[in-house]
């Protein structure tokens, strides 16, 4: 240590962390920490609980490691935890977080404070103070809780997401709980719990020691993400994108405080980090909160599919139009607990269009037909034609006619769909008809949940994506999708017939063709 350090500057955390620790850069060297602004602007607004949504690699797991790991070195009885979402991230974590930062301590300082238990995971020292990263924890009090990205532990391990809540959570009661995590869909406790901090943040609520305060970190307030090039090609989809994002962005006044609008350097960054990251850019470097948990899963089948999709703006406002017949598309439910998921689908002037989608869980066929009859004359809406999966035409037992005895009963005759042997085939062939495709965006929100969702299962064992689809809600809008993929339905020529009288003459001849209608 200098002499010219005086002790009451080892009282003062804040300047601790700027003057202690040494950290390893992005480009692997040994450095001295000093925190960049967003992370000083944490630093200083640290709240009893607080989530943090952000972009990747923006430093904030080894901020809060130091904060941890200073407390725990100049203060007794101290327990710090940190919850990984996976075994080999924590010992990450640990490894070059906890221990680089302790074991590159000025000698004097590490003398001074021993480390009397330093393992694979956890370091104690002589002063009764612990630290420890795992993947779960349960202790009787913990002071200091960071949840490692959360928002993939509520995706991937929804198991390992209740014991968070039922085992950490209250073991961090009275002390600091953090969590931070890039995004992972709209669903889970992570986003459920940004949704409410950020609704507190915008409405200037007075937050008490138990309401989470919200942090939002995008990319485009990071330095390093831009690049001098003048040959990127920026196009029109491109622009038009910064300018809508620029739009959202100032309608935010957190954010727009920090925005002076995109510059060129960084619209170069964007477009050539987009082009290797596909549908996953928006979820790993998001512009505003809003786009970050609108994105697909990791791991989503249709990632790439629905980021093109909102990015020509495919998915928007395409509400039903009443003068043309609507198409369904099925999946199924075979038992109690799995819904059956409905497409509603619309030929406009030789466009597929996805006006709505509805699910019906525990539902026999014949109310499920009631309701669609419901929804039509809600709607003004008549319909066209009606595609079931292959599995369409087999008895289920929890019916007595059994799916088609009820529905030729009802004068309702789909056509069946016959799907291709292999699944990634029959998921290729629903991809290929992504482009063909627009979406209304409130009519078919539940359904794009689904397609977001539908991903990939993990192998937790090994640490790997598996080659076949995760089984769950998602599945049965996914697979109603693929319904309409390989019904070898193509929109109908365009019409010049719109009238008004056309509409009505079509509307009671189709009601008249189709018997279940009227019964």
């Amino acid at each position: 240590m200098t002499a010219s350090i005086s002790p009451d500057q080892f009282l003062d955390p804040i300047w601790r962390l700027h003057n202690l620790y040494k950290v390893v850069d992005k480009k692997g060297k040994l450095v001295p920490f000093r925190p960049w602004p967003e992370q000083q602007e944490f630093l200083t607004s640290i709240h009893s609980r607080d989530v943090i949504l952000k972009s990747r690699q923006r430093g904030f797991t080894t901020l809060i490691c130091l904060i941890y790991l200073d407390d725990c070195i100049f203060t007794d009885n101290v327990n710090a935890a940190v919850i990984a979402h996976k075994m080999d991230d924590a010992k990450v974590i640990f490894r070059n977080k906890v221990r680089m930062p302790y074991d590159n301590l000025d000698p004097a300082l590490k003398l001074a404070r021993p480390a009397s238990q330093d393992s694979a995971d956890t370091m104690t020292w002589a002063n009764k103070s612990s630290f420890r990263v795992s993947t779960s924890v349960r202790s009787s009090t913990v002071n200091w809780l960071l949840i490692s990205e959360y928002g993939k532990i509520c995706s991937q391990f929804p198991d390992k997401a209740e014991e968070i809540k039922s085992g950490a959570f209250p073991a961090a009661e009275q002390g600091v709980i953090i969590i931070e995590s890039t995004a992972e869909g709209e669903g889970g406790d992570f986003y459920d719990k940004s949704q409410t901090a950020q609704q507190m943040l915008d409405q200037h609520v007075e937050l008490t020691r138990k309401d989470y305060r919200f942090f939002f970190f995008p990319w485009w307030r990071a330095p390093e993400y831009q690049m001098e090039r003048t040959n990127v090609p920026i196009g029109p989809d491109d622009e038009a994108y910064f300018e809508r994002v620029s739009h959202e962005i100032k309608a935010i006044p957190f954010l727009a405080e920090h925005f002076k609008g995109f510059t060129p350097d960084q619209k170069n960054w964007y477009v050539t980090e987009e082009r290797e990251q596909g549908g996953n850019m928006k979820r790993e470097y998001p512009s505003t909160p809003h786009e970050a948990f609108a994105q697909a899963l990791e791991g989503a089948i249709f990632a790439d599919d629905l980021a093109a999709a909102y990015k020509h703006e495919r998915i928007g406002h395409f509400p039903l139009d009443g003068r043309y017949p609507v198409n369904t598309f099925w999946d199924l439910g075979r038992s109690h607990g799995n819904a059956t998921a409905i497409w509603l689908e619309q030929d406009i002037q030789a466009q597929p269009r996805m006006v709505g989608y509805l699910e019906f869980e525990g539902e026999t066929i014949d109310a499920i037909l009631r309701k669609l009859k419901e929804w039509a004359l809600e709607h003004g809406a008549t319909f066209g034609k009606h595609y079931m999966p292959h599995d369409g035409d087999r008895e289920l037992l929890w019916l007595p006619e059994g799916t088609l005895g009820v529905m030729g009963r009802l004068g309702f005759n789909p056509a069946i769909v016959e799907r291709a042997a292999a699944i990634w085939e029959s998921v290729q062939v629903a991809r290929r008809r992504f482009p063909q495709v627009q979406w209304d965006a409130e009519g078919c929100k539940l359904g794009l949940t689904r397609l977001k969702r539908y991903r990939k299962e993990f192998d937790d064992r090994r640490g790997v994506w598996r080659d076949h689809p995760y089984h769950g809600p998602e599945s049965n809008g996914a697979d109603a999708y693929r319904t309409f993929a390989e019904s070898g339905h193509l929109p109908a020529p365009p019409t010049k017939d719109y009238s008004e009288d056309a509409h009505r003459r079509r509307f009671y001849e189709r009601s008249s063709e189709e018997s279940w209608m009227t019964q």
